[in-house]
């Protein structure tokens, strides 16, 4: 506590006095003191204080003369008012010898000056002027780290403050939008020392700082600024490649990931191109190959292959997905001639790709109009067949279908109707 070395006269006392008000109701309505320099002064050397980081409390010998009904506190804030003082409270029980001003600012000078009051608005000169001074806030919060790389998320952490006052902490993250700090979250209790920042956007990088605030709600000044950048998404695979060749399958093949930790790839299937894509099968990181068992021929699908880091983040689905189809069926052939030669059926044909190893040649035989019966003659090597086997007036169809090396087999050409006339009997 300061006492200002000074005695301050009624005279001085009235023009230091801004917006003085009515003693029992309103404290702004600006009025002019009725001093009675007759009424007994708080003594001077019985006035002490005892100061807080927001709040004063004074301390006096009450006063004996029997006029005095109470006291009048007047107050200036010394950086901002310098001795402009105002009327701040009004005690009504002569018997008070305690008062607390509260809601100060930390770290700030005041001045003081009290007056007894009597009934009817009278009040007696004031005491000298008393200077004291808050207590400064306390000190910031310590070794604040913010920790980067971590998957969708920020960890926030710093030393517990040693202050007994503190009561909890504010963590603030800077909105670079609008360009202001926004508080984030408040963590309770002055031994709690830590705070994940969750569901954040990948390789983003965010500004923090913590602010710890005493029981009354005092705050310190905000701690340095630290920056943390959550960790990025890994890098897909590289040259994904399909085959368009394979029966029944599609093979897949990829070079690895070049990010460090990927724990497995996630293969994705669509039948169409930009949209649809579903996961059929996870492979671990040392695998950069999959089939894909096909059972239909020239099946054409859309892949995309996905990494998975040990945090579960997945590499970009936004990526162009590669084409691969199953082996389509050999073309048909072209039969090119279909007639009775003799007592024959003869067959030709011509090949429509190179695949064809072998063929097979179908024979339906018209029973009667409803009815019909196949045969299959295979492993046909030649581009030719002949059947011997035929009666007149019989009606049949044939058809060819080619074999390739996979054992696919093309669709079948239309039917050759064929038809062994009967011999006329002479008469």
């Amino acid at each position: 506590m300061t006492k200002l070395m000074q005695t301050t006269s009624l005279t001085a006392l009235l023009l230091l006095l801004s917006g003085c008000s009515n003693l029992n109701n309103n404290l702004n309505a600006p009025i002019k003191p009725k001093i009675d320099e007759t009424l007994e002064v708080i003594d001077n050397n019985s006035l002490k204080s005892i100061s807080d980081m927001t709040a004063i409390a004074f301390e006096w010998k009450k006063v004996d003369d029997a006029r005095v009904i109470g006291y009048n506190f007047y107050r200036a804030n010394m950086h901002k008012d310098g001795r402009r003082l105002k009327l701040i409270e009004s005690v009504n029980n002569k018997y008070t010898t305690h008062f607390v001003d509260t809601e100060l600012e930390p770290n700030t000078k005041y001045v003081y000056q009290i007056s007894s009051k009597a009934a009817n608005g009278i009040e007696s000169n004031t005491t000298n002027a008393y200077i004291t001074q808050t207590l400064p806030r306390i000190v910031p919060v310590s070794f604040v780290q913010a920790l980067s790389d971590l998957p969708n998320r920020i960890k926030i952490i710093w030393r517990p403050h040693p202050d007994l006052r503190v009561e909890y902490y504010k963590v603030e993250k800077f909105n670079s939008t609008l360009n202001e700090w926004n508080t984030e979250k408040k963590v309770k209790g002055r031994l709690q020392s830590e705070y994940i920042d969750t569901s954040l956007d990948n390789n983003e990088s965010f500004r923090y700082r913590v602010t710890a605030y005493t029981f009354e709600d005092v705050s310190t000044n905000p701690s340095e600024v630290v920056t943390a950048k959550t960790k990025a998404l890994p890098i897909g695979v590289q040259n994904l490649k399909a085959t368009s060749d394979e029966p029944k399958k599609i093979i897949l093949g990829w070079e690895p990931s070049v990010t460090s930790d990927i724990i497995k790839y996630e293969i994705h299937r669509s039948s169409i191109k930009s949209f649809g894509f579903n996961k059929i099968k996870e492979v671990n990181n040392n695998t950069f190959a999959f089939v894909d068992q096909i059972e239909e021929d020239g099946k054409e699908y859309y892949y995309k292959v996905i990494s998975v880091d040990k945090d579960n983040l997945k590499s970009s689905s936004k990526v162009d997905a590669v084409k691969g189809s199953s082996l389509n069926k050999p073309a048909k052939p072209t039969i090119t001639l279909a007639q009775i030669q003799g007592s024959k059926a003869i067959l030709n044909w011509t090949v429509s790709d190179n695949r064809a190893i072998s063929y097979n040649v179908y024979k339906k035989t018209m029973l009667n109009f409803f009815e019909s019966k196949t045969e299959k003659f295979t492993d046909v090597k030649d581009l030719r067949f002949e059947d011997n086997n035929i009666i007149t007036g019989v009606e049949y169809k044939y058809s060819i279908q080619a074999n390739d090396t996979y054992g696919l087999m093309s669709e079948k050409t239309d039917e050759a109707s064929l038809i062994l006339p009967k011999i006329p009997v002479k008469k």
